[in-house]
């Protein structure tokens, strides 16, 4: 970074931004504007809300610049809401998750595998803040008259660790940082890169953090919708890969965690294997039954190993599915009537997870932007003219 450019840095990081789903007016670029080839239709926003009904929420935390002083900062951080009826929606939906590596955590999917639903948002963060978006998400509940004075609630809640760019022991995501990702929830583009619980994240040794992107099944095959979301904080660089290039092993230098003796490597880490952590939401409208969203939650592993990762040790990879079909389906007395595709129809939703998830991961890193934040950590992002290089050295 230029010295001429620091003064306009300092000016920036000096307040807290909050940020909603939507992008604004400058269209960012995304990985299919780069070229990347990648297999499968997606939807008119290639996100996760193409799955009519869901929205996203996030809010952005940036703040401060120099050596880290717990509990002031640097912030980089924040919080990412996916509701999947929208905000004032109750009604639960069928919901399967899944853990590749649990080194990490997801509260409530203790009740999403028992009862088989959903109940309210999925929130990610980072790893020191699970409990106060948890409770915030109860407050604001109570708040807004969306619980019963004899209800209770385990919401689901998701983390990746952002301690090399964020004051994460500084506890800096706060109520307020959560009613706002929970009000701002809409529909439409999905901001990605540095935005909200993906703010500090890294991903492959570039600059990680929020990603979407969606499938949209043939006529024959259901028309279904497909959408997916990613926390991305996982992999080496030696591992990336992107359209079956081995971009990483091209493009390297510049790594975080690179200079460090093992004892000074973040708790948990690995000297040679992954350093952080995946949350991945799939989202879609297709009638599934929690076994079947189950099924559907695996398959977001094989997307992700597209990428490169084989998800060690000190990853935290935990994915979780819904699906938006059979409303009303836990309504009180019963029975209700609720509709399920067949599982020798399912094989396409299957392809699709895979393949949103794949694209959901570049589009966090090429979305993303080079930050400097705790103790002057700098990770670069993801070059985009060098990865079209790499992509035409390989004919892709």
């Amino acid at each position: 970074m230029s010295t001429h450019a620091r003064p306009l840095l300092a000016l920036l990081l000096l307040a807290s931004v909050t940020a909603p789903a939507q992008t604004t007016s400058a269209a960012p670029v995304r990985a299919r504007d780069l070229g990347v080839p990648f297999d499968g239709a997606p939807g008119p926003l290639n996100a996760i809300t193409d799955v009519p009904g869901v929205t996203v929420g996030a809010t952005t935390i940036i703040r401060g610049e120099g050596a880290l002083k717990v509990g002031q900062g640097p912030v980089r951080t924040g919080v990412t809401v996916v509701f999947p009826r929208g905000a004032k929606d109750r009604d639960p939906v069928y919901a399967g998750w899944f853990s590749l590596n649990g080194n990490g955590e997801m509260t409530g999917t203790t009740w999403v595998e028992e009862s088989g639903f959903l109940y309210g948002p999925v929130a990610i963060t980072n790893t020191h803040s699970v409990g106060v978006v948890r409770d915030s998400i109860i407050a604001w509940a109570v708040k807004n008259r969306m619980m019963k004075e004899d209800e209770w609630s385990l919401p689901v809640v998701a983390e990746t660790w952002d301690g090399w760019l964020n004051d994460i022991n500084g506890f800096h995501v706060k109520q307020d940082d959560v009613f706002s990702a929970l009000d701002s929830a809409k529909g439409g583009p999905v901001a990605e890169g540095n935005s909200g619980g993906g703010t500090g994240m890294v991903c492959y040794g570039f600059k990680g953090g929020t990603g979407t992107s969606s499938r949209v099944l043939t006529k024959e095959d259901g028309g279904y919708t497909v959408g997916v979301l990613v926390q991305c904080n996982c992999g080496r660089r030696p591992q990336l890969t992107i359209a079956g290039v081995p971009v990483g092993k091209e493009i390297p230098g510049d790594e975080p965690y690179a200079r460090l003796a093992p004892s000074m490597l973040p708790p948990g880490t690995e000297t040679k294997g992954d350093v952080g952590s995946i949350i991945i939401i799939v989202a879609t409208d297709a009638p599934l039954l929690p076994h079947q969203l189950k099924r559907i939650a695996r398959r977001a592993a094989l997307g992700l190993a597209r990428t490169g990762s084989i998800s060690g040790n000190s990853s935290g990879d935990i994915f979780i599915a819904f699906s938006t079909a059979n409303s009303h389906a836990d309504d009180p007395p019963g029975p209700n009537t609720v509709q399920t595709v067949s599982n020798d129809r399912i094989s396409p939703l299957f392809q699709a997870t895979v393949e949103a998830t794949e694209e959901a991961i570049v589009n966090a890193m090429v979305g993303a932007k080079t930050m400097t934040g705790a103790n002057g950590h700098t990770v670069i992002a993801l070059p985009h003219n060098r990865l079209q290089q790499v992509l035409k050295k390989y004919n892709r």
